[in-house]
């Protein structure tokens, strides 16, 4: 029987700990996480949405939410922490995002197509899931190479799918395919998807929201005995994505990246070594008709970096893992001249020269058994992390370009070269009295360091501000070089109750507490009228250090409904989110979502898998007020789909995503800058969310 390449793996550890040891290195059990696993669009026919985003699969997960942004480029927040505040790693790789508005986030470069599995850790995660986050971890594997059984000949494997939206027309293919001995595997995986603008519940279309993106891997993999080693390498390009809630389109998205990996069973335990590179052409402009002018924007990126790991059991009841790893990061971000304008020019805008952050890091951690019921994780981690900056310069001296001038000579004449030392440690303990019950206590302390455009954007002219803008809420930035790393110390409980029979009844409730030093936020330095609208406001702010305290719970159950029915298994499942997040002098944290509930029916049989269910989000009024942060108003949405299994490798899926066609807007989608560059005389609205969607599917495996 064919072994499925395509299937979705999401590892949870709300507020506790995460997976801590791979299960055939030693006899000691490990922590172990909530794990769901199954053929993708399968077993879980709510994740059957047609989606190019890969932040998208994990949008059914307790306390997980996408902030807005490109068709493929949605941000992933965890418990009200997000972007770059989680370490992402797609396999063994790092990927910084190389644009000031993020444009390019690390979950971009992976159509859904390509994903084999995804690991979340949220919160106190283990020192050797990654440091340089307080808010948690999320790994993306893609397919592994497979092998053929020893005197069975090659073994080939293959499969082709297709997938569209109505509320885009998107179209979006995919292919692999793979060929392998017992000791040598090739395979390849491919993804091509296409979309036009959106249409929001009232059947009016959300201008500049359309995308293109192809994506390209091949592997190569060998085996002997225990010892594998693995190659990858892959491409990615988007010719265009347009981004509503931002000035700028993207324009042009060139990747390529190479990783080499190899893991083996030694005398004294099990090493895992890998090596990584990535570089990233990416270019920002106007296509669409709504921005008219040429302001082209230019950001050149690379990611290079090792990781080494070493897993070694002491005894039956206890092993420790030790490891080292390094990344770099290069960053040019230009602003070529623009022929004939008084102010894009004469000169090209040199917005990151010769930026670089490298990251050396050092971790240790053990893993304990206190008799049958308790399991205990302590672990230390130590980084340096390192900054600096060349040289920049605006586009002139002259009047029009004078707070730019300004801000470049004192930029140039201070000292930029900043450096790190951050101390991350953890201690987990699981607690299992019976089989129906247990429970995970944590405390950790997770240090990030700034990013690059936090620290050392510097233009102060409103334009040049406006550019540096991840956040979809039309104000403009400047950073600061001054910024100290974000310490967050975290406390979290998981207490779960469950069947004794696996896929049976639970209830899991996971509270959490995160008081964080030095929180980047903002301090406010002025004001402006976004497009030059005069109903339209907008925030200068700067990148500053402000305490802050975000904590909540989530809460998950299943209960069964029936078994073994004519049309199969019955089941009560749903979650509901609390997130709550505050600046310690009182100011509510941006992108904090409302109270969110998620209640469905599920029904699943051999062949047929389908579900209805609602998602009902609380009106967001808890809002950050320096950022003019909207508030947005409560709704429900109604979504069903199905998923049909033939026998012979057909799989036929089919959804109505907000049945009923509401017209709504998302609490983290920021607002609606293309429709103001459309309509100047208008008032700066949210941004609005898509109306009723028909999503089909078919793939075939082979």
């Amino acid at each position: 029987m064919k072994r499925s390449r395509i299937s979705l793996a999401i590892l949870l550890a709300f507020g506790s700990s995460a997976p801590v040891l791979a299960e055939h290195n030693t006899p000691a059990a490990p922590i172990p996480a909530v794990v769901i696993s199954a053929k993708l669009l399968e077993s879980y026919p709510y994740r059957m949405e047609a989606s190019s985003d890969s932040a998208g699969l994990l949008s059914s997960t307790p306390g997980f939410a996408v902030a807005a942004s490109g068709g493929v480029s949605g941000l992933p927040m965890v418990n009200g922490l997000g972007d770059d505040r989680l370490k992402i790693r797609i396999g063994a790789m790092e990927v910084t995002s190389a644009c000031a508005n993020h444009m390019n986030p690390p979950m971009s470069y992976i159509d859904p197509k390509q994903v084999q599995s995804i690991e979340l850790t949220a919160g106190i995660t283990p020192v050797s899931n990654g440091g340089d986050n307080i808010g948690g971890t999320i790994n993306i594997s893609t397919a592994a190479p497979i092998f053929a059984k020893p005197g069975t000949g090659l073994r080939t494997d293959g499969s082709v799918s297709l997938t569209t939206r109505s509320v885009n027309h998107t179209v979006s293919l995919g292919a692999s395919g793979a060929v392998a001995s017992e000791n040598f595997s090739v395979s390849f995986d491919a993804a091509k998807a296409k979309a036009d603008s959106y249409r929001d519940g009232n059947g009016k279309t959300v201008l500049a929201s359309m995308y293109s993106s192809t994506n390209f891997g091949a592997t190569l993999g060998y085996r002997l005995k225990e010892h594998r080693v693995t190659l990858r390498a892959g491409t990615q390009r988007i010719p265009y994505q347009a981004f509503p809630n931002q000035y700028m389109d993207m324009t042009d998205n060139s990747a390529e990246h190479a990783t080499l990996t190899y893991v083996g069973q030694l005398g004294w335990g099990e090493l895992d070594l890998s090596a990584y590179w990535q570089r990233t052409g990416h270019e920002m402009g106007f296509f669409t008709p709504q921005r008219k002018g040429t302001m082209p924007m230019i950001t050149e990126g690379e990611n290079v970096g090792y990781t080494a790991r070493a897993t070694i059991a002491l005894d039956d009841d206890a092993l420790v893992r030790f490891g080292h790893e390094y990344h770099g990061f290069e960053l040019q971000d230009y602003w070529p001249a623009v022929a004939g304008s008084m102010m894009m020019g004469p000169q090209t805008y040199v917005n990151i020269k010769d930026g670089h952050r490298t990251r050396l890091a050092f971790y240790g951690e053990i893993v304990n058994h206190h008799g049958a019921q308790w399991i205990t994780q302590l672990g230390a981690r130590s980084e340096r992390v390192r900054s600096d900056a060349g040289p920049v310069q605006a586009y002139s001296t002259g009047m029009m370009n004078a707070a730019d001038a300004a801000a470049a000579t004192a930029f140039n004449a201070r000292a930029r070269q900043k450096s790190d030392s951050n101390l991350d440690l953890t201690a987990t303990a699981r607690y299992q009295p019976n089989a129906s019950f247990d429970a995970e206590f944590g405390f950790g302390r997770k240090t990030r360091s700034p990013n690059l455009y936090e620290r050392f954007a510097w233009g102060r002219g409103v334009m040049a501000m406006t550019m540096t803008n991840w956040f979809g809420d039309g104000n403009g930035y400047v950073g600061n070089v001054e910024l100290k790393p974000e310490i967050a110390d975290s406390l979290s409980a998981t207490f779960h109750w469950h069947g004794i029979e696996r896929d049976s009844w639970f209830v899991k409730i996971a509270p959490y507490y995160n008081r964080v030093h030095d929180y980047i936020d903002v301090d406010v330095l002025g004001s402006f009228n976004p497009y030059m609208a005069m109903k339209a406001k907008g925030a200068l702010l700067q990148f500053a250090n402000h305490d802050a305290r975000l904590y909540g719970a989530n809460l998950s159950w299943k209960a069964p409904l029936a078994k073994r029915t004519a049309v199969g298994d019955l089941n009560f499942i749903g979650n509901i989110s609390l997130t709550l997040g505050k600046r310690a002098d009182g100011g509510y944290l941006y992108r904090m979502m409302p109270p969110n509930m998620t209640l469905a029916i599920e029904q699943r049989s051999a062949q047929w898998n389908s579900q209805v269910e609602l998602k009902v989000v609380a009106r967001k009024d808890r809002v950050d007020t320096q950022r003019l942060e909207p508030v947005t108003a409560g709704y429900a949405l109604l979504n069903a789909r199905a998923a049909y299994q033939v026998k012979n490798g057909l799989l036929f899926t089919a959804g109505v995503s907000n049945l009923l066609d509401r017209q709504y807007s998302d609490p983290l989608g920021g607002v609606y800058l293309s429709g103001l560059a459309a309509n100047r005389a208008g008032t700066l609205e949210t941004l609005p969310a898509p109306g009723r969607s028909l999503d089909v599917g078919v793939s075939f495996r082979f």
